[in-house]
């Protein structure tokens, strides 16, 4: 082939290559939309508060000895917890043991660890009526008790769960109540819930703490008077704004 004709077809060939690159440089990427609908929407915490007067009371009494040998704190404590459990149970109550310990007690004050003696410990729980706390803790201290360590003023699992309904109904309420506040500020209404979450419920009984060393320290007859027990609710809620 010619010389001259050979660069010629050369050169017609880069020019077309060149054109074709700059083709494929110009294009434009395919693109794809999809279409969405956003609803707009409103959450709102809410919380509320109920009080009521305790329907149970629940005692913690216990019988604590210290004797020379660990058999005579046993024994010792075994026979006044025996003695109180009776007078418990006949009077109605029904009673479980809630903690035991025996132990050595040492004095330390000197150069050496000097073993001085055993101490035993019993605990019980009851429960009774409000108005009754009095009188049971005067039955126990009379029979054997020789510390009451807590009194505690609550309410039944069925009125507690009345009260949690009702202050998550007052929750609800309250976070409707925000919600429909800050629309209205906005020109905007609050719809239909679209979704809600319940938080954690509170709940706050009334403790009263007593302490008696031994039965002679009682004195007169024990009274009560207990506070309000409280149960809290929150929730958080989603509404669709309109």
């Amino acid at each position: 082939m010619d010389r001259r004709l050979l660069s010629a077809v050369l050169v017609a060939a880069m020019l077309a290559l060149a054109g074709c690159a700059g083709a494929a440089g110009d294009a434009t990427p395919l693109q794809t939309a999809t279409g969405s609908t956003d609803t707009n929407t409103i959450s709102s915490g809410g919380s509320a508060t109920v009080s009521a007067a305790p329907d149970l009371a629940v005692i913690g009494v216990a019988v604590e000895v210290r004797a020379d040998t660990a058999e005579a704190a046993r024994t010792r404590t075994a026979e006044q917890v025996d003695q109180l459990r009776t007078a418990l149970t006949d009077a109605g109550y029904e009673v479980e043991t809630t903690a035991f310990r025996l132990s050595p007690e040492y004095d330390y004050s000197g150069d050496s660890r000097d073993l001085v003696g055993y101490r035993a410990y019993h605990a019980l729980q009851f429960e009774t009526a409000p108005d009754d706390a009095g009188s049971a803790v005067d039955l126990a201290v009379d029979n054997g008790a020789t510390a009451v360590q807590t009194v505690q003023f609550t309410l039944s699992d069925e009125r507690r769960a009345e009260l949690r309904a009702e202050a998550l109904a007052g929750a609800v309420e309250d976070a409707r109540t925000t919600a429909e506040t800050v629309a209205g500020a906005a020109d905007r209404s609050v719809g239909t819930e679209l979704s809600m979450q319940v938080g954690s419920a509170g709940y706050q009984p009334y403790d009263s703490r007593v302490a008696y060393e031994t039965a002679a320290d009682a004195g007169g007859s024990t009274t009560f008077e207990p506070g309000s027990v409280t149960v809290s609710a929150s929730v958080t809620v989603t509404y669709e704004l309109q």
